[in-house]
């Protein structure tokens, strides 16, 4: 009884910021419609930040997976040493070499470009995913992919056919906690892109909410809120058997 009593109590205490953000978006009915007309058209920021995540999402699940499966079944020289330096891009401040990537995708010719920033975001997310990834194909026994390699199959076909299945929590946490640093974040996009037309949802709710002499329309910012986190809300809940899975299925063992 106590469990549930204590579950219960911190569901309330985590869905009450949502509800409350529902209710005040709601209580001037205008603001969806003011917000579906601002600037580009919020169909065209929407789309902006799907773009953007689907891109970082199968950029990150792509070297993940690649990287995940060399560093825990080939040994080649460097192999700690390049793993370490991956997760050393943990201990280097977010916020201190946008300005530097912002150069470097200017030389490239991904300036204001929602490739650049997707580029970017996988890079941050690779060192949580390849950790992720190397400890959940660690996790797979070797028998089963030795098994296959007698069958015949060559060792990208045991990647693709056994052992990408067996990993598929690992995959799906991945996918998702990228999936949520791309769409809710706003200081790469402020930073890397400079077209209207280019904006996510999370700077563009911004500039929504800003009115004369620095107000703010909370109303309108609540809306944004909504907006913003409803399809994560559906994307968690839709994807929880796996997350879970992926944590406790061997994903972190270290």
């Amino acid at each position: 009884m106590r469990y549930y009593t204590t579950v219960s109590a911190l569901a309330v205490l985590f869905l009450f910021p949502l509800v409350w953000s529902g209710w005040a978006s709601l209580e001037e009915p205008g603001n969806y419609l003011e917000m579906a007309r601002f600037g580009e058209g919020l169909d065209t920021y929407a789309a902006n930040s799907v773009l953007v995540s689907a891109m970082t999402v199968t950029g990150t699940l792509v070297v993940s997976a690649l990287g995940g499966y060399a560093f825990a079944r080939f040994d080649f020289p460097g192999k700690n040493l390049l793993f370490l330096v991956t997760l050393a891009i943990l201990m280097v401040p977010y916020a201190t070499i946008l300005i530097p990537l912002y150069v470097l995708l200017g030389y490239l010719g991904l300036q204001n470009s929602l490739t650049g920033l997707s580029l970017v975001f996988v890079m941050f997310q690779l060192p949580f995913a390849l950790y992720m990834m190397r400890n959940a194909f660690e996790a797979v026994p070797r028998e089963l992919e030795e098994a296959a390699l007698v069958d015949g199959c060559g060792t990208f076909r045991v990647f693709l056919r056994i052992l990408l299945p067996a990993v598929r929590p690992g995959l799906v946490t991945v996918g998702l906690f990228a999936f949520l640093a791309s769409w809710n974040d706003f200081f790469a996009p402020l930073i890397l892109l400079n077209d209207g037309s280019s904006f996510t949802l999370p700077v563009a709710v911004v500039n929504m909410t800003q009115r004369t002499f620095g107000a703010v329309d909370y109303g309108m910012l609540q809306a944004g809120v909504m907006v913003t986190a409803v399809p994560c809300l559906i994307l968690f809940v839709v994807l929880q058997r796996h997350y879970v899975r992926g944590f406790m299925s061997g994903a972190l063992r270290g």
